[in-house]
């Protein structure tokens, strides 16, 4: 769906049956900004998670795992920013489980219904003393319209929190999903650089929310790069809390509910991209006709992670030689004379070679669009993949120059 589409899809409400959000300054971050979300589901939601690929998992993340593995329903979520808890060993899970008793005494819920994110500086201690004391002030705030604080709590380099929504016609009657998600600097999930909540009213086993967030996660997230770089703590978590009373009953109730969460995590992955640090291209790349669709992917993530290629972008320089190398240094076998590439649908190489008809200003007015596609098509098969990433600019280096700082 276009963005533009999206964004009005954007306007339905983010309220959703069941659900109470909250954020709050805990004084974890610097710059004084909210640091500390709490979601609350009434009743307690099957939950359903994809996490980092990275091996040095954060403490939170390894906690959730175990969560997940035992098949724990969530009744409260708590994500902090400004501290990433990784690197930290048994003291940093331990400290999860020391936020997650004091949560859980406060909510009254068990311990083990309360879910723990964290983001921000690697290899800190948590200040567990600063989270704990601000639970009963986060849990008196508590409301259903307040997604927003929580969505502006999650974030560290952001520039905008990240937000969706949309409702869904079940043959059982109507049901929403609403989502938030933070990430703007390493970025390129193997699931997933960022943090990403998905909550629903609709009735869905465990089982099937894990099939289809799984799925989804593979469309979305899992296709989007900044700076091909995988965080320790990337997290999706999808709750479905059945206060709406609806539930999913046959074939078409599934693919409708499906079609929601992708639209939801579709538009959060895209505002990641758009929001990439010190990011002002979003660009496209799409890989045709590959030998395999792991041809494909490892052309496309490879264009995609290229410096010179990101560069060229932010230079508003239609260098497609940068373009064709990187595609040529993927490791993956191909016939160079096969090869045509597309800006948008203008033609620059054609058979490994420049096309005969390509001006080079057409494809300067391309690079200074806000956004485009490039289209690589390797004649080899029907292997496909589509990646969406951004440019690398001063401002990146900037950013990540002073980002302890």
């Amino acid at each position: 769906m276009p963005m533009d589409e999206q964004i009005k899809r954007a306007t339905v409400t983010m309220e959703c049956s069941g659900y109470r959000f909250a954020g709050c300054v805990a004084g974890l971050k610097k710059n004084g900004k909210l640091d500390l979300a709490l979601v609350v589901s009434e009743p307690s939601a099957a939950a359903a998670a994809v996490f980092t690929t990275n091996a040095f998992a954060a403490a939170p993340v390894l906690y959730g795992r175990q969560q997940l593995a035992a098949a724990t329903p969530v009744s409260a979520v708590l994500i902090n920013s400004g501290n990433a808890n990784a690197c930290t060993g048994e003291p940093g899970v331990a400290h999860v489980r020391q936020v997650a008793s004091a949560l859980g005494d406060v909510l009254s819920v068990p311990a083990g219904e309360v879910f723990v994110s964290s983001t921000g500086v690697i290899g800190e201690p948590l200040p567990v003393a600063k989270v704990t004391g601000a639970l009963p002030r986060l849990a008196g705030e508590l409301s259903a319209a307040a997604l927003p604080l929580a969505a502006e709590a999650i974030l560290t380099t952001d520039s905008l929190a990240k937000m969706f929504a949309v409702n869904l016609s079940l043959s059982t009657g109507t049901a929403k999903i609403i989502g938030m998600a933070k990430g703007a600097g390493m970025i390129e999930p193997r699931m997933a650089t960022m943090l990403a909540y998905l909550f629903t009213d609709a009735r869905v086993s465990r089982t099937e929310l894990q099939e289809i967030l799984a799925g989804v996660v593979q469309r979305t997230f899992n296709r989007i790069s900044v700076d091909g770089d995988t965080s320790t703590n990337d997290t999706v978590l999808l709750l479905a809390n059945g206060a709406s009373g609806c539930s999913l009953v046959d074939e078409a109730d599934r693919k409708a509910f499906e079609h929601g969460v992708f639209q939801v995590a579709d538009y959060l992955s895209r505002l990641i991209v758009k929001d990439g640090e010190g990011a002002t291209k979003v660009v496209t790349i799409v890989v045709e006709n590959a030998s395999d669709d792991t041809a494909a992917e490892q052309i496309c993530r490879t264009v995609g992670r290229s410096l010179l290629v990101k560069t060229a972008f932010f230079g508003q320089d239609a260098n497609w030689g940068r373009i064709i190398a990187a595609v040529g240094y993927a490791g993956v076998d191909l016939q160079p004379e096969r090869v045509d590439i597309w800006l948008d649908r203008i033609q620059v190489v054609a058979g490994g070679r420049r096309s005969p008809a390509y001006q080079e200003a057409d494809g300067a007015k391309i690079f200074h669009q806000n956004s485009f596609t490039i289209t690589i098509d390797l004649h080899a098969g029907n292997g496909s993949f589509s990646l969406l990433t951004s440019d690398l600019s001063h401002e990146y280096v900037s950013i990540n120059a002073d980002y302890r700082t």
